[in-house]
């Protein structure tokens, strides 16, 4: 049984917010770029938090189920079909937030789908860097 301690839970803390800083940020620029995504201008930046706090609890609920059944057509695109379930979970946090996130165009949705698997690789990369750091120090 793996052994729960303080640095591990630190390190998932770690984790989470840099992906919620990335995701954040992603957002936030595309919306500066694209006009046919749309976020609640009122609060830019309480809003995006929303958004990723809603995809973070949805790629730990919905995503796995999705990529299970999914497996078949992944494997048979080599992997290309993945960005497509990210699109998914995009248009339902779409559809839960209803005129506060808005996507328009597709492709622009699929470009942020891209883009959010971008920073998830730059984020693992980096924590895990951060944690092969906080082990050496040990």
């Amino acid at each position: 049984m793996k052994k729960v301690t303080k640095q591990t839970k630190l390190s998932k803390f770690i984790d989470w917010v840099l992906h919620m800083i990335g995701y954040t940020l992603v957002f936030i620029l595309v919306t500066s770029f694209f006009k046919s995504i749309y976020i609640d201008s009122d609060h830019l930046i309480i809003w995006s938090a929303i958004i990723v706090l809603v995809i973070y609890i949805l790629n730990k609920t919905v995503k796995p189920i999705l990529v299970t059944l999914t497996i078949p057509i992944t494997g048979l695109t080599l992997g290309l079909f993945y960005p497509f379930i990210n699109l998914f979970i995009l248009k339902l946090v779409d559809w839960i937030l209803g005129k506060h996130f808005q996507l328009y165009n597709f492709w622009i949705a699929l470009l942020v789908s891209i883009l959010l698997s971008i920073i998830n690789l730059i984020m693992d990369g980096i924590i895990k860097h951060l944690i092969k750091g906080v082990r050496g120090h040990e």
